[in-house]
């Protein structure tokens, strides 16, 4: 059972558009569809909602501490709730998912994300949920930084939120502890692939097969 949703990003408005916000757009979605309004809690240094899922307790958090000090505010909430890392899902950006495409995980390593670092070393363990979004990858690690701290172009910012909006569709799933069931909603539903453009008549009657003459004047299929 999910007893904590984490969304990560870095607060302010010069970062919310960018892609290592994917994590707090997520976030802002289920609280919308939880109807949750989420409020700055000193306490726990971040937006903070808490709101009863057939009659369980859940708490929405953003940490405002900024990515690499996420695990402080995570681990500022579950100390005092005692909420187990088993029982946490972390929502936040994914370098090696392309951008439409959703994965779920329990532990393993943060793979350099800075934010899922600071979670491990905070909580002591890596046993905890992921939902990794997609955002794709530079194709140059020198360019990673610059990367998620630059806003998706148009096009991966739509496949982005459809992602969001249908890995969301699985929160029942989620809160109940059905991860089975959530993995395969989440894992399957990815954006349906661009179909080839067809190719104009102009193309295939440059395609087709053009008769030729011989010396005799006749013509010849070639």
């Amino acid at each position: 059972m999910i007893r904590l949703l984490v969304g990560l990003g870095n607060p302010g408005p010069d970062y919310a558009s960018t892609r290592h916000n994917a994590g707090f757009w997520w976030l802002d979605a289920v609280s919308r569809a939880l109807k949750t309004p989420l409020q700055m809690d000193k306490s726990y240094q971040g937006l903070v909602a808490r709101t009863c899922v057939n009659g369980q307790p859940l708490w929405l958090l953003q940490p405002q501490t900024f990515m690499n000090l996420s695990g402080h505010s995570v681990a500022a909430l579950t100390r005092f709730f005692k909420i187990a890392p088993e029982e946490i899902l972390v929502a936040h950006d994914e370098l090696d998912i392309a951008p439409g495409e959703a994965k779920l995980k329990l532990g393993g390593s943060h793979a350099g994300h800075n934010g899922l670092r600071d979670i491990h070393d905070q909580l002591g363990t890596d046993q905890y949920w992921r939902l990794r979004l997609g955002i794709g990858h530079p194709g140059n690690k020198a360019e990673v930084i610059h990367w998620v701290l630059k806003k998706p172009s148009p096009e991966h910012r739509i496949s982005i939120e459809q992602a969001i909006d249908r890995t969301a569709a699985a929160l029942p799933q989620l809160l109940a502890g059905d991860m089975e069931h959530a993995t395969r909603l989440i894992h399957t539903s990815k954006p349906p692939r661009p179909k080839p453009p067809r190719p104009a008549a102009s193309d295939l009657t440059a395609a087709t097969p053009m008769s030729r003459s011989d010396t005799t004047g006749r013509e010849n299929v070639a």
